[in-house]
Protein backbone atom coordinates (compact mmCIF):
# COMPACT_ATOMS: atom_id res chain seq x y z
CA UNK A 1 0.00 0.00 0.00
CA UNK A 2 1.39 3.40 -0.99
CA UNK A 3 1.42 6.14 1.61
CA UNK A 4 0.62 9.61 0.26
CA UNK A 5 3.13 12.26 1.26
CA UNK A 6 1.62 15.52 2.45
CA UNK A 7 3.65 18.68 2.82
CA UNK A 8 3.53 20.43 6.20
CA UNK A 9 1.76 23.41 4.59
CA UNK A 10 -0.94 21.21 3.07
CA UNK A 11 -1.38 19.37 6.37
CA UNK A 12 -1.80 22.70 8.18
CA UNK A 13 -4.34 23.85 5.60
CA UNK A 14 -6.36 20.64 6.02
CA UNK A 15 -6.28 20.98 9.81
CA UNK A 16 -7.40 24.61 9.57
CA UNK A 17 -10.32 23.63 7.34
CA UNK A 18 -11.37 20.92 9.82
CA UNK A 19 -11.24 23.42 12.68
CA UNK A 20 -13.52 25.71 10.67
CA UNK A 21 -15.96 22.84 10.22
CA UNK A 22 -15.56 22.45 6.46
CA UNK A 23 -16.84 19.14 5.13
CA UNK A 24 -14.90 16.85 2.82
CA UNK A 25 -16.48 18.24 -0.37
CA UNK A 26 -15.81 21.84 0.68
CA UNK A 27 -12.21 20.95 1.54
CA UNK A 28 -11.67 19.31 -1.86
CA UNK A 29 -13.24 22.29 -3.62
CA UNK A 30 -11.03 24.71 -1.68
CA UNK A 31 -7.88 22.71 -2.46
CA UNK A 32 -8.85 22.61 -6.15
CA UNK A 33 -9.29 26.39 -6.14
CA UNK A 34 -5.85 26.85 -4.56
CA UNK A 35 -4.30 24.57 -7.21
CA UNK A 36 -6.01 26.55 -9.97
CA UNK A 37 -4.73 29.81 -8.49
CA UNK A 38 -1.17 28.43 -8.31
CA UNK A 39 -1.42 27.26 -11.92
CA UNK A 40 -2.62 30.72 -12.97
CA UNK A 41 0.21 32.47 -11.11
CA UNK A 42 2.98 30.14 -12.26
CA UNK A 43 4.94 30.97 -9.12
CA UNK A 44 4.70 30.51 -5.35
CA UNK A 45 1.41 31.59 -3.79
CA UNK A 46 3.15 33.28 -0.88
CA UNK A 47 4.61 35.85 -3.27
CA UNK A 48 1.28 36.74 -4.92
CA UNK A 49 0.51 40.43 -5.11
CA UNK A 50 -2.93 42.04 -4.68
CA UNK A 51 -2.87 42.83 -8.41
CA UNK A 52 -2.31 39.15 -9.25
CA UNK A 53 -5.17 38.13 -6.96
CA UNK A 54 -7.45 40.64 -8.69
CA UNK A 55 -6.36 39.39 -12.11
CA UNK A 56 -7.15 35.82 -11.05
CA UNK A 57 -10.57 36.83 -9.74
CA UNK A 58 -11.32 38.54 -13.03
CA UNK A 59 -10.03 35.50 -14.94
CA UNK A 60 -12.27 33.10 -12.99
CA UNK A 61 -15.29 35.37 -13.44
CA UNK A 62 -14.78 35.71 -17.19
CA UNK A 63 -14.17 31.99 -17.66
CA UNK A 64 -16.83 30.72 -15.25
CA UNK A 65 -19.13 28.06 -16.58
CA UNK A 66 -22.80 29.08 -16.40
CA UNK A 67 -24.86 27.06 -13.95
CA UNK A 68 -27.91 25.53 -15.59
CA UNK A 69 -31.28 26.15 -13.98
CA UNK A 70 -33.03 23.13 -12.39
Amino acid sequence: MTEERITPLRQRMIEDMRIRGMGDKAQKSHIRAIKDFAKFLQHSLDTATPEELRAYQLHTHVHARPVSAP
